[in-house]
């Protein structure tokens, strides 16, 4: 099965992610560990996952000088994550570099994706830090950059992808979060899309989380996404 649910666990705590793990199924859907919970548990919990049979997505977004980043890209590759993420914003040469210190891993390389602009962020918050324009002409110029640098793809809203779907390889990796259906509240998020729309617009993999790790059975909420990817692929 293409595994395109990618649930984030956003806890605090070993215990709830685990608990959680424990309701869903590893073959329909690959999980996000993000900086909360890593923070919190550190990388033996990421090890632990991976050994349940979770492929991980390591969503830490890295944004640094670019010798500190490719080290800390190596570090996360030895723990055999399935994906992780820098910011495209950190620039060509810190992309690059990161990409370069994956060569030696070969087909345990992670795939590393470039965060263009968060789905938090509207037009107005973008002004407010000196960076003119719509997210959409950001994100695109954020993705090209990405490709340049041999990236194997970005972190974009699915409000996005139609736009870059028809500009960038077909193998580029589209990663969109804030998805949820009519029913879920929209919480944090600003640029939303529902999980058939977003397929449909061309992303690759959908991260979602609380509309399933809240759900009442969030296996059975899964199994509802990945229904409704199914209806348009």
């Amino acid at each position: 099965m293409n595994k395109r649910i990618i649930v984030a666990l956003d806890f605090d705590s070993k215990k709830q992610a685990m608990s959680l793990l424990d309701r869903l199924d590893a073959e329909l859907c690959r999980v996000k560990v993000g900086k909360e919970l890593f923070t919190a548990c550190g990388p033996g919990l990421v090890k632990d996952i991976i050994k349940r049979g979770f492929d991980v997505f390591l969503d830490l977004k890295f944004h640094d000088i670019p010798n500190t980043v490719a080290r800390a890209v190596q570090v996360v590759a030895h723990m055999r994550v399935w994906m992780l993420n820098i910011h495209a914003s950190g620039g060509l040469i810190m992309m690059q570099q990161a990409r370069e210190a994956l060569e030696g891993f070969g087909e345990r390389r992670p795939l590393l994706i470039g965060v263009t602009v968060l789905t938090s962020l509207a037009k107005e918050a973008l002004e407010q830090v000196g960076i003119a324009g719509n997210p959409e002409e950001q994100v695109s110029k954020l993705a090209f950059l990405s490709l340049e640098a041999g990236l194997d793809g970005v972190v974009c809203s699915a409000a996005e992808t139609r736009l870059l779907r028809a500009q960038l390889p077909e193998d580029f990796c589209l990663v969109t979060p804030g998805i949820r259906r009519p029913e879920d509240a929209s919480g944090d998020q600003k640029r939303i899309v529902g999980p058939a729309d977003a397929i449909q617009g061309g992303s690759s993999y959908l991260v979602v989380g609380r509309p399933i790790t809240r759900a009442e059975s969030p296996n059975q909420a899964l199994k509802e996404f990945n229904s409704a990817i199914a209806s348009v692929t």
